[in-house]
C-alpha cells in the first residue's frame, strides 16, 4: 500500500471523527446539561483543548506510521483506527441522540479497545510518537468510566 495512500486514508477516517461526533455531540447539549456529573469528570476547559490535541496527534502519528512501518503496521494502523473510529462515532450517536446512556458506555470500551494496537504501533513508530499518543488512550479509559458514571446514575 502506498504510504501516501495511508496518509490520505488515515486523515479521511479522522476528519470524519471529529466532524461526525461534534455533530452528534451538540445534538442535544441541552439535555447534557441537565445530567448529574460523576465526581471524576474533568473541567469542562479540558475537553476544548484534548480533543483538537487528539485529533491532530491522531493524523500526525497517521502519516509517521505510514512513513516509518511496514505495510503491515499500516494495514493494522489504518483496520484498527476504523474500528476505533467507529465505535467512537457509536458512542456519540447512542449517547446524544437515542440518550442509551448503558450501551453507549459499551461503545466506549470497544473505542478504548480498539486503540490498544495503535499505541503499540505508535510506539513502533517512534518512543516520542508512543509517548504522545498516551493521552488519547488515557483520555478514551476517562471517557469510558464517565460514561458508565452517566449510565449508572
Amino acid at each position: 500500500m502506498s504510504r501516501n495512500v495511508v496518509g490520505i486514508l488515515g486523515t479521511a477516517i479522522i476528519a470524519v471523527y471529529a466532524i461526525v461526533s461534534g455533530r452528534w455531540v451538540a445534538t442535544d447539549a441541552e439535555w447534557y446539561r441537565t445530567l448529574p456529573r460523576p465526581w471524576w469528570q474533568p473541567p469542562s476547559f479540558l475537553f476544548g483543548i484534548i480533543w483538537p490535541y487528539n485529533f491532530a496527534m491522531l493524523i500526525v502519528a497517521t502519516w509517521l506510521v505510514a512513513s516509518r512501518l511496514s505495510n503491515t503496521h499500516q494495514i493494522v494502523w489504518l483496520l484498527s483506527l476504523t474500528l476505533s473510529v467507529v465505535a467512537a462515532l457509536t458512542w456519540a450517536h447512542l449517547f446524544y441522540v437515542p440518550h442509551s446512556l448503558l450501551a453507549s458506555a459499551f461503545a466506549l470500551v470497544l473505542a478504548t479497545l480498539f486503540t490498544l494496537p495503535l499505541l503499540v504501533i505508535a510506539f513502533r513508530a517512534s518512543t516520542v510518537l508512543g509517548i504522545t499518543f498516551v493521552p488519547y488512550q488515557l483520555w478514551l479509559a476517562v471517557a469510558t468510566s464517565l460514561a458508565f458514571g452517566y449510565a449508572a446514575q
